[in-house]
């Protein structure tokens, strides 16, 4: 799949015939009139943040911005794929910004957020594909906001076991990686991407922390696929063990981008909606303009797999606490124990414990940001 302009998409092969220019009434965003919308997009450039809101043109982000929620986008703003759906822009990406992850933090605190979801451009450019920054963005969140719900939307990571556990050992609470569209129009509508490799990587993903973390993916129809592949795709995200579902129409970004080749009624995303919780789903979220962020506080992770993360979040605490080292108060409180008031006498650690400063994680040894020798980036040039 080829490249083209910097701000445009991938060349397509399928023909541009068959394009349905004109959007139908129920395709509808409203413009901004909420002075919280105007406050999210002060605090987004403030603190020199990137969201998927705008970089992918979600028709949503009016609303969402309204209601003082937004997605955060890291490890930059320029994607190493070239994707024939996606706005965000294709080029060699620059440096990871080291101090990225305590600014999104900082924004989770200004926003008072009970829920996040953090995504990322593919960077196929460094080993571990970004996972590791995920992991240091996970932490400083739960650090400064010890009770909020994370939601992580990535990449495949090229289906690097080892990449996907720095991830998973953050322990978020719901893993999200969208396989996009059904399994025969994969190859032109994502680039380098594989249906059963995303398939795969959720699969791992539930597997790696015992099954306690809620797994999701997403669906975007119109793009010509066929009603039975859509069964057939509910039918393999059961099978792999996905029990969260979006399904929206797809929108052409630009005429360089793939045809829109049918607008699905509101009524058919209903009937959709409703056979998908009839194969198991346990939540399913579908309307023309669905995405994988719109209204994601609306699923809360069940009870077991929240209570399971902070049980493994304090077992690690005390660990770090009984080898001797700093734990802030913050710490303690990921671990659902706040040490405040006589909290500390009834605690189960050892007495003489310092709590003064949070200790940062050794990660000697673990992947480094690097280029890959001899691995090309996807370029637009």
């Amino acid at each position: 799949m080829s490249g083209c302009g910097a701000n445009r998409g991938p060349r397509m092969l399928m023909d541009p015939g068959l394009h349905r220019d004109k959007k139908p009434d129920w395709i509808r965003v409203r413009l901004p009139n909420n002075p919280a919308f105007w406050s999210t997009k002060s605090l987004i450039t403030d603190l020199k943040l990137v969201t998927v809101c705008e970089e992918a043109q979600c028709p949503n982000r009016w609303e969402c911005w309204g209601q003082g929620t937004a997605t955060f986008m890291i490890a930059g703003e320029r994607c190493t794929r070239a994707c024939g759906f996606c706005a965000v822009k294709t080029a060699r990406p620059e440096a990871l910004e080291k101090d990225e992850p305590e600014r999104v933090a900082e924004a989770t605190k200004r926003m008072n957020l009970n829920h996040i979801v953090i995504t990322a451009v593919a960077r196929d450019d460094l080993k571990d594909g970004g996972a590791e920054h995920f992991q240091r963005t996970i932490e400083a969140v739960r650090s400064s906001n010890p009770k909020i719900i994370i939601e992580v939307l990535v990449p495949d990571f090229n289906d690097k076991d080892w990449a996907l556990e720095m991830v998973m050992e953050a322990r978020p609470h719901i893993f999200n990686h969208n396989i996009e569209t059904v399994e025969r129009l994969t190859p032109l509508v994502r680039s380098r991407a594989k249906y059963g490799r995303s398939l795969t990587v959720l699969k791992k993903a539930k597997d790696m922390v015992g099954g306690n973390v809620a797994t999701k993916s997403g669906l975007m129809l119109g793009l010509g696929e066929k009603e039975e592949e859509i069964y057939q795709a509910m039918d393999d995200l059961r099978e792999h063990g996905v029990t969260v579902l979006t399904m929206g129409q797809y929108l052409r970004p630009t005429a360089m981008h793939l045809p829109v080749v049918e607008y699905i009624t509101p009524e058919r995303f209903e009937e959709l909606r409703q056979i998908a919780l009839t194969k198991g789903f346990r939540h399913v979220a579908s309307g023309p303009l669905v995405r994988s962020s719109y209204h994601a506080a609306d699923f809360h992770p069940e009870e077991d797999v929240i209570d399971a993360i902070e049980s493994d979040l304090a077992k690690r605490v005390k660990s770090r606490v009984e080898q001797g080292e700093e734990v802030s108060q913050s710490v303690w409180q990921v671990a659902g124990e706040p040490l405040t008031g006589n909290s500390r006498e009834g605690a189960d650690f050892p007495a003489g414990a310092r709590i003064l400063g949070a200790a940062e994680p050794d990660r000697s040894g673990r992947a480094e940001s690097l280029v890959e020798q001899g691995e090309g980036v996807t370029s637009v040039a």
